[in-house]
């Protein structure tokens, strides 16, 4: 009796192994290690002003003190009246906010300021293409178009993997798609793929 009740254990659980070993895998597989990253996409914010953009700022019924400022190295500049203003990281809405309240406080009544952004500070582009270095940013600029600016991409370009900076050298390189729309001072790099 003990011998056909070990022989009928021994099928049972032989059966549950082979049963196991032709089903599949409840849990995930492994990410492979090929360093291979899929491409994100980017959210788009609203343009944040930094040093060289040029702005022109009309303050209404006052001419003599509007007019158009570049933002120097730390992303100030000087005007009428209150002197240093610090625009770097702002948008175009709260610089003109910030202006209205600085002017507000004992210089204008209701003070009403318009900021229009003239020229954008540059972004780079580096690594496999035909001519590497800093371009002239253009409203709704993609990955794409900044490769062909940089007279398009070499023989050794791996163009999936094309990354981009956001926020200066620092920041954290992420892989995008060519149609991810760039912003002034992005520093994209498009990387060399191995044969």
């Amino acid at each position: 009796m003990l011998r056909a009740d070990l022989r009928w254990l021994t099928m049972v659980v032989g059966l549950f192994l082979v049963a196991g070993c032709s089903s599949s895998p409840t849990i995930a597989p492994l990410p492979t290690a090929t360093g291979e990253q899929a491409a994100v996409e980017l959210p788009e914010e609203p343009y944040r002003l930094g040093p060289g953009d040029q702005v022109r700022i009309v303050v209404f019924r006052h001419p003599d003190l509007s007019g158009e400022f570049e933002l120097d190295g730390r992303g100030a500049f000087s005007m009428p009246l209150i002197g240093e203003v610090r625009a770097n990281g702002l948008t175009a809405r709260e610089l003109e906010e910030k202006i209205a309240s600085m002017y507000a406080d004992g210089y204008l009544v209701n003070p009403v300021v318009s900021v229009e952004v003239l020229t954008y500070r540059p972004f780079y582009i580096l690594g496999e293409v035909n001519r590497p270095g800093q371009y002239e940013y253009e409203s709704g600029m993609t990955v794409l178009n900044a490769v062909a600016k940089a007279g398009g991409f070499t023989y050794r370009a791996k163009q999936d993997g094309i990354m981009v900076q956001r926020g200066g050298a620092n920041a954290p390189p992420v892989v995008v798609s060519g149609n991810t729309r760039i912003q002034p001072g992005d520093i994209i790099t498009v990387p060399e793929r191995f044969f």
